[in-house]
């Protein structure tokens, strides 16, 4: 059984402000610096390098540099050992990378032997393999041409697409870095990642960790922190960058994918999503109550792919009120270092004011609160919110259509199957979902008409770092992870050669 408690956060971290810029670390030109707060203690964990421009711009000209001028982009030996480098030494510093994520963005320890830390290190050496055993060249045989009348032998080639900006959110740095980086260097492109202001240290080290434990060459990873958006968004208008991979708000997404336009770069969006868990009548509210609280809670409902809309069959839609704002009222949160706590604070005082300020237009619009609906009082010291559930919410309110990302579960009754599917596809996004039933035939047939890039099924579990992960409508474009996220950062190229 896994030691499920937090080792205390290295304090020597948190003191080097630093940036990885062609394969050196170094102090922000301007020697500019911003705070990071622990959001569950509101104390200063130390000062982060406040990259400018010209910090950006070495970096994009460093990662095209290596990607031109050296064989990275073709040396898949060189590519495979510093990747396998590069997961020892994640294992190796795994403690120390446990306490920061619980003092960084306030995740409970609990969750750091999950998609926090211990799963997310798994996407190493999955894509160590697949990139090992992946055909980069596939022979379509000879083919006689009517346009030409030649022949031809045809190879269908995989190439790196060239630079990648890397644009990571804070809600899981390690996995969300680490599924973004990893593909994209083992395909043999070169990176630029550009953490959230609010989650730089995981960055950080793994900045700290490429330079000093792998032998991966200068300028084919660099890691450029800042809290200027303008900065960031050199990544999406600089035409060194060929591709754009982002994680974080539908909203933004839709402004990179604007200032990308004019240079026609590859984009891949993993943006926001209000996915809705089905719950036929002839489900085990016993199993799926315990269980739709607990996503609805995970990291303080921090999460893109989160649960939110509970849809409850009419016939259990009063019992599962009851069991569900019992669950909420006793789920257990506070201290994220304390091992018994499943459920930590937001990530910020501003993000929590979100969440607050959407309740409050949910009780504005006459939506009722079951449970929660603010700030915990026995909670002073950190940026908590309590878990909240509305019930008999409007499916077109604004809190059953907008994400909140905090823990607020708003619970819908339906009637038939085709009123739950309609329910659940009554959204601009389309990420994930559940459905519960005790017919499995049911429930897939449900499951294959909701539009969605992801849906678990009674109680299943589609994570893992072989699985792709995206969504439909504003929920992105492209898929992370797996065979289809290893091949976002490859084009294609087809070659005839005469015979």
């Amino acid at each position: 059984m896994s030691d499920t408690s937090a080792a205390p956060a290295d304090t020597s971290v948190f003191s080097e402000p630093r940036l990885l810029i062609g394969g050196a670390l170094v102090q922000a030109r301007a020697g500019r610096t911003f705070t990071n707060i622990n959001p569950a203690t509101e104390q200063v964990l130390g000062l982060v390098a406040d990259a400018g421009a010209d910090d950006m711009d070495a970096a994009i000209a460093a990662a095209r540099t290596a990607f031109d001028a050296t064989d990275w982009s073709t040396n898949t030996q060189l590519r495979l050992r510093c990747l396998r480098q590069l997961s020892e030494a994640l294992e190796r510093h795994k403690e120390e990378l446990r306490g920061l994520t619980v003092a960084e963005i306030g995740a409970p320890v609990s969750l750091t032997h999950g998609p926090h830390l211990d799963a997310a290190l798994g996407i190493v050496s999955y894509t160590a393999d697949l990139a090992e055993k992946y055909i980069w060249d596939t022979d379509h045989g000879v083919y006689d041409s009517p346009v030409t009348y030649s022949t031809s032998r045809r190879v269908v080639a995989r190439e790196p697409v060239g630079v990648v900006a890397a644009i990571t959110p804070w809600n899981v740095p390690m996995q969300i870095n680490l599924a973004k980086v990893v593909p994209a260097l083992a395909a043999g492109n070169t990176v630029v990642l550009k953490p959230a202001p609010d989650s730089p240290w995981t960055a950080t080290v793994l900045g700290r960790l490429v330079a000093e434990e792998t032998d991966i060459p200068a300028g084919v990873f660099n890691v450029v922190t800042t809290s200027d958006n303008q900065v960031a968004q050199r990544l999406a208008e600089d035409p060194r960058v060929d591709m754009i991979s982002f994680t974080g708000s539908t909203a933004v997404g839709r402004h990179l994918m604007a200032a990308a336009a004019p240079t026609i770069k590859k984009t891949f969006l993993e943006l926001g999503g209000k996915s809705a868990h089905i719950v036929c009548d002839d489900a085990d509210l016993g199993k799926v109550i315990p269980m739709a609280a607990t996503v609805a809670c995970f990291h303080s409902g921090q999460g893109c792919a989160i649960d939110s809309r509970l849809l409850v069959a009419r016939p259990l839609y009063d019992d599962a009120v009851a069991a569900m704002s019992e669950a909420l009222a006793n789920f257990p949160y506070g201290d994220p270092t304390d091992p018994s706590v499943l459920m930590g604070p937001q990530i910020s005082a501003l993000q929590r004011q979100r969440v607050l300020d959407l309740i409050a237009v949910g009780v504005a619009e006459g939506q009722k609160v079951a449970v929660g609906g603010g700030v915990p009082a026995h909670l002073p010291t950190g940026f908590f919110t309590e878990p909240t559930l509305f019930v008999d919410v409007d499916p077109d309110s604004a809190i059953a259509q907008q994400e909140f990302f905090g823990p607020v579960a708003v619970m819908i009754p339906f009637d038939t199957d085709d009123d739950a599917v309609r329910i659940a596809n009554n959204s601009i996004y389309g990420l994930a979902g559940s459905v519960s039933s005790g017919s499995l035939d049911r429930a897939m047939g449900i499951a294959r008409r909701v539009r969605t890039g992801s849906i678990n099924v009674n109680g299943g579990q589609y994570y893992a770092p072989d699985m792709p992960f995206g969504g439909y409508r504003q929920s992105g474009l492209g898929r992370e992870m797996g065979v289809p996220g290893f091949e976002e950062y490859l084009e294609t190229k087809v070659i005839a050669v005469g015979v």
